[in-house]
């Protein structure tokens, strides 16, 4: 059962109804997660404008849905596990095989596979990292902006993990369950 309510598209006024149409007009939809957030319009603008922005670095929609994958895996968010799936196979058409291995912070090229780790790794440490993490990842040809972002990618995806993980968000996707083991 949910905590907090998923707000109908009808029933919402101002702020909140302006960005739930916007959001449907991308994506045909207005998911459960942001009619959800909606009852926040102020932590709604802010996901949506941080998301947004992160969209337009040199990661590339890709990377950021891996490393999406990657976050919801360690924080065992199923409702982030379920869209970002979805989205990674239906939208940016990268095969399931793939985006099963992001989960556990695997990829098939060393670059894509350092960025993995390293989000992985920020998580766990809870962002404490050292030299020498940052150094293996920028061995791997990542740059500091990359390193950035990847940062970046880590604190929204662990935002909407969290979020979703409180509201115990209703899954309007296919569902795709964290694997029953220790965090991280």
């Amino acid at each position: 059962m949910t905590r907090l309510k998923a707000l109908s598209p009808d029933e919402v006024t101002g702020k909140a109804k302006e960005m739930f149409t916007a959001v449907n007009n991308k994506f045909g939809i207005v998911p459960n997660m942001i009619r959800t957030m909606g009852n926040s319009p102020a932590l709604l603008e802010g996901y949506l404008n941080f998301s947004a922005a992160l969209d337009h670095g040199k990661l590339g929609a890709k990377t950021n849905k891996l490393i999406a994958l990657t976050v919801a895996e360690s924080n065992q968010c199923n409702y982030c596990l379920s869209i970002h799936t979805y989205l990674g196979i239906n939208l940016l058409k990268i095969d399931a095989v793939a985006l099963d291995a992001s989960r556990s912070g695997k990829a098939n090229d060393a670059k894509t596979q350092a960025i993995l780790v390293f989000a992985k790794t920020l998580v766990r440490k809870k962002g404490l990292v050292n030299d020498a993490d940052v150094s293996a990842v920028k061995a791997t040809g990542v740059t500091e902006a990359e390193v950035g972002e990847i940062v970046g990618q880590v604190a929204l995806n662990t935002l909407t993990n969290y979020f979703n993980n409180t509201a115990n968000t209703e899954i309007d996707f296919p569902v795709v369950e964290a694997e029953d083991i220790a965090v991280v």
